[in-house]
């Protein structure tokens, strides 16, 4: 259903869709399997800063430390005795989230070793994120491909509460206009939103499609690796096309499905942009994907600037020029205000109940913050010298992580929709 141009852009989606699943897709995967990109440091512990956090051991403890079995009492966990109700459903969330959720952050002694030394100079003034301390005490190695994003069964209010508040309070929009298929919505099919959304500048425009595109792009993860089956016998993930259809099909969702996806697609461009701009900062011969390997690093420097150039490659780029543009001091104040709306959007993923999902949701958050960090440094990236430190514009190690790896849960998404879109042919 969703084909043609895209608003706001000269590209469409059948460009990106051959683009993204036969040129792109495949060769970020091979580089997002590799040492380098695989570990990603993260502090799960941070409180939410926003509102008392009260998303009981199913959500909050047990996802990355299960409970061990030894500190569930038996009478619990075996229900024998008349234990109260509550301490018999805390029981079974436990081992829920244990099923579900558990965050693996084991890593062998060497790669420890080698991580250590992956640590590399900060600078977050013209930062997009609130990034973690990545030295506090309660940051942590997570391995992302032991913990691939997928369904958690983490839904409900709380997951509502974050999306909610990501909306309603952080995406310029008014009080009064109400979201299409929000709780509380009017029965306009979202007439007023789609109206407001069309008045407002590009920029508050875009801001709220990158959000929309973000959620449109979780959603379709947690609908491809869903939990289809779970006996003692195997656990069976798969693509869920009821999940699918219910998020997105067009007479479902009062035609708002197809919007979601739109702004998917607006999200992958504006990734891709930043790739194709950020070249020159990974082309120098100074710059390494130090892990140690030595051979192996090379290997991967030179898959990542091949998939550079193929960003750079990509015939209909999103012209970001349009974006800040006109009376300099105005530009001046609506880039900090999309820059500290988007830093508190940051730190609502503290707020997330389940871990796993906390965990993605600060990775493509960095990931995109990232993204638009490089946008907005044109400037000083071309001033960047061939050798030497680059001062004027630096990437940590965490944001070039986060950035490729956000960019491969976009480009995931896109390869997972065409995936869809044959079930859904072979259906009819």
């Amino acid at each position: 259903q969703v084909t043609g141009y895209l608003d706001d852009c000269t590209c469409d989606v059948e460009t990106i869709d051959a683009f993204n699943n036969y040129k792109l897709f495949p060769r970020l995967n091979e580089l997002l399997e590799s040492d380098y990109f695989r570990y990603y440091k993260v502090n799960l512990q941070k409180p939410c800063p926003f509102w008392e956090d009260n998303s009981h051991c199913a959500m909050r403890d047990c996802a990355v430390q299960p409970c061990p079995s030894d500190e569930v009492p038996d009478g619990i966990r075996s229900a024998s005795y008349k234990y109260s109700e509550e301490a018999n459903n805390l029981a079974e969330e436990c081992e829920e989230a244990k099923r579900l959720g558990a965050v693996d952050d084991s890593l062998s002694k060497e790669t420890r070793e080698a991580v250590l030394q992956w640590a590399q100079h900060d600078d977050s003034s013209e930062s997009f994120c609130e990034a973690d301390d990545i030295h506090s005490p309660d940051a942590e190695y997570v391995d992302l491909l032991l913990n691939p994003e997928g369904y958690t069964g983490y839904k409900g209010p709380d997951a509502w509460k974050i999306w909610n508040s990501i909306y309603e309070e952080n995406c310029f929009k008014p009080q009064n206009v109400k979201r299409p298929l929000a709780s509380g919505r009017g029965d306009d099919e979202g007439h007023t939103f789609y109206k407001w959304l069309k008045g407002v500048c590009v920029e508050k425009r875009a801001f709220y499609r990158l959000i929309s595109g973000l959620h449109a792009s979780i959603n379709i993860h947690l609908s491809a690796r869903y939990l289809l089956q779970d006996t003692w016998s195997e656990k069976k993930w798969g693509p869920n096309v009821t999940e699918f259809q219910q998020r997105f099909d067009e007479v479902l969702t009062s035609g708002e499905g197809p919007r979601r996806l739109k702004n998917l697609y607006f999200l992958y461009l504006i990734e891709l942009r930043a790739l194709s701009k950020v070249l020159p900062f990974f082309e120098r011969p100074g710059f390494q994907l130090y892990t140690g390997n030595k051979s192996q690093d090379a290997e991967m420097k030179h898959l990542l600037l091949e998939i550079l150039h193929l960003a750079k490659s990509f015939p209909l780029h999103f012209d970001e020029n349009s974006f800040f543009a006109g009376n300099k001091k105005e530009a001046a104040k609506l880039k900090e205000e999309f820059r500290l709306h988007f830093k508190n959007i940051s730190r609502i993923m503290d707020c997330v109940g389940c871990f796993k999902c906390r965990l993605w949701g600060k990775l493509q958050t960095q990931g995109l913050g990232t993204a638009l960090k490089i946008l907005f440094s044109e400037n000083l990236i071309e001033k960047i010298p061939e050798s030497g430190p680059s001062y004027g514009f630096q990437l940590t190690r965490q944001e070039i992580v986060a950035l490729f790896n956000a960019f491969g849960r976009v480009s995931t998404s896109v390869k997972e929709l065409e995936n869809f879109r044959n079930i859904l042919q072979n259906m009819q």
